[in-house]
């Protein structure tokens, strides 16, 4: 990871909430003490509609922070439902140029992934907004130690496996639901002889196995070099049955890795992944 002295803040989901400006000030004055000088965009705050503007004005936006060679990387802080809309209005040969990591999580799934596709863009599934959340002072710790080359903490996790016993390749995914936004899209990743992580906030018993199907029938599980289970929130809170880890083991081949970790997702202390790096565990 290069040095990071100026990141571009962008909302290319669901604009915030008037309330969230005093968080957003305060991950500003701990970018700043940890040396990033934070450069907010203006397309962040939701108006009388959840949109933070027009797809081509978050769009515009994003790219702007990729063409302005002060700006070393980009955090978006938001998450939702609209992300996938900008895709079609970036420039990708300006972006794959640039080399900027982009850092974002959850509905940025569709993003990460388009900006691996397209542009061979590796990208940090991680939400900067854990700096100033409950787990606030280990995940300042790791970040910045991170963006330092002084340790990797932020990067690892615990896991166990529930089928196998070896996984390795370049690991692409991220939130489920947001993820399967680009399947039949050119955006979609390769999944041959790759690793796929999934995680999942909202959803029962029914919307899981619904997405897990459509992933079985689209062939990601046969061409797959593995999967990791992140966490799994409402399910995992509901302690539903059968659990994700269950559904999964009912529909994949029995050839196929699958790792479950209980650090990566939704959560304020989640670790982060670097979609497009290589793993093996």
């Amino acid at each position: 990871m290069k040095t990071i002295r100026k990141a571009g803040i962008t909302c290319c989901s669901n604009g915030q909430p008037p309330a969230v400006k005093e968080e957003l000030e305060q991950l500003g004055r701990v970018l700043r003490e940890g040396g990033i000088e934070p450069v907010f965009g203006e397309h962040l705050f939701a108006g009388e509609t959840v949109f933070p503007g027009t797809r081509q004005e978050r769009a515009r936006e994003l790219m702007d922070f990729y063409r302005d060679p002060s700006v070393d990387a980009v955090f978006d802080i938001s998450g939702g439902n609209l992300a996938n809309e900008i895709l079609d209005e970036l420039d990708y040969r300006v972006i794959r140029a640039a080399g900027k990591p982009f850092f974002g999580y959850s509905d940025l799934t569709s993003v990460i992934n388009t900006l691996l596709t397209m542009a061979g863009q590796q990208s940090v599934l991680y939400q900067v907004r854990n700096l100033v959340g409950e787990d606030g002072e280990t995940q300042r710790k790791n970040f910045f130690s991170f963006l330092k080359g002084e340790s990797r903490a932020l990067l690892e996790f615990p896991y166990t496996f529930l089928q196998g016993s070896r996984a390795e390749g370049v690991l692409v995914g991220g939130n489920m639901r947001c993820l399967l936004k680009l399947a039949g899209t050119p955006y979609f990743p390769e999944t041959e002889g790759r690793l796929l992580f999934l995680e999942g906030l909202r959803g029962n018993v029914p919307a899981m196995t619904a997405l897990l199907s459509q992933l079985r029938q689209m062939g990601v599980f046969d061409r797959a070099a593995g999967v990791i289970l992140g966490t799994f929130t409402q399910m995992e809170e509901e302690k539903s049955r059968p659990s994700v880890e269950e559904l999964l083991l009912g529909m994949a081949p029995q050839s196929l890795p699958i790792l479950k970790t209980s650090s990566v997702g939704h959560a304020p202390d989640s670790k982060a992944l670097l979609i497009g790096d290589y793993y093996c565990f």
